[in-house]
């Protein structure tokens, strides 16, 4: 199956990289507007390298288009993809908006090719595992999850995710991993909460979500956080409590002493879990799987989709101050 990526950030570089080891897969083009970026990525996994994108279409005719471009630009280059007649993957969050994620999806649809939305965190192993142990009953029914994210804020590299007319909100690019997590394990959403800080280089939102199912969840996002990338997730049940932290379950410790000349030796940490492959690796694999069978993707398009629908319910409760609810109609409404 021939696939391109648009996008040569780190995101379309994972993703490059991936589908060139990947066997059943071609890594048939890369496509960035910046030729240099394109070229390197090209020559790092060995395939050809593109400004153009439908030069790259007419020439390279892929079967798949991995789309790793700004959040502002999804909607634009998965209709053209899907005119064209293409299978498209796309990084979340799908669009900015639910008016533009339901007209990709519908011109998806209309066109008869496959929408995916490259939610990873479903396939984490640990997420995964703590989704499984959920849905057997072995905590019994859920009553409380607690859920945080915290990195270091990319407006500092990438300006776009300041311009929140462009998705540069903590919520929509960061706490949409646990709040796409959260729903696919919980099931739908019936109310919204959230409370924000934002400052020049930092923003920290808490959001809690009531699940029509009873429980409630209360997320943390932090962009601008000081320490290294973390997650952790605690999920509380009638029967017992099942707890995840990246920064104490990691397997592997590895320190390293980094000498400069002239100064004292510095010991870096680098904790890590090894698996065989990294997650995007099986989140794509499961995504071209379900191409060539016809099955049902583990995370949908239109679960893309809901997830926007919280993520801006969360975001007018934290300038309103006010609790958003969901009805049947899946409409949010002030509470």
């Amino acid at each position: 199956m021939k696939v391109a990526v648009i996008g040569c950030g780190g995101m379309g570089r994972t993703h490059a990289s991936d589908y060139a080891k990947m066997p059943g897969a071609e890594l048939a083009a890369v496509v960035d507007f910046m030729e240099e970026a394109a070229k390197s990525a090209a020559e790092a996994y060995g395939t050809q390298a593109y400004t153009d994108f439908d030069q790259m279409l007419d020439e390279v005719d892929p079967d798949v288009v991995d789309i790793c471009l700004p959040t502002y630009l999804h909607k634009e280059y998965v209709i053209r993809a899907a005119n064209r007649g293409k299978h498209v993957i796309c990084e979340k969050p799908i669009a900015p908006t639910k008016e533009d994620a339901q007209e990709m999806i519908d011109v998806c649809r209309k066109q008869g090719v496959r929408l995916f939305v490259a939610h990873v965190v479903r396939f984490f192993p640990n997420y995964l595992d703590i989704s499984r142990k959920v849905e057997s009953g072995a905590i019994g029914k859920v009553g409380v999850v607690n859920a945080k994210r915290r990195g270091g804020h990319p407006g500092r590299t990438r300006p776009w995710y300041n311009d929140r007319a462009k998705t540069g909100s903590v919520i929509m690019d960061l706490m949409i991993h646990d709040i796409d997590f959260l729903r696919g394990m919980l099931g739908e959403v019936s109310s919204v909460y959230a409370m924000s800080r934002l400052t020049e280089h930092m923003e920290y939102t808490l959001v809690t979500l009531r699940f029509e199912q009873g429980a409630i969840a209360n997320i943390e996002g932090f962009w601008g956080y000081p320490g290294s990338f973390t997650t952790a997730i605690e999920v509380a049940g009638s029967e017992g409590i099942i707890r995840f932290d990246s920064e104490t379950t990691s397997t592997v410790k590895i320190r390293k002493i980094a000498e400069t000349e002239g100064a004292a030796p510095v010991v870096v940490s680098a904790d890590r879990s090894p698996t065989l492959h990294d997650p995007y690796y099986y989140e794509l694999e499961h995504f071209l799987s379900c191409i060539r069978t016809g099955e049902e993707a583990r995370v949908t398009a239109e679960d893309g989709l809901k997830a926007i629908e919280i993520c801006l319910a969360a975001v007018e409760s934290a300038e309103t101050g006010q609790p958003v609810t969901f009805g049947s109609d899946s409409k949010a409404g002030r509470e």
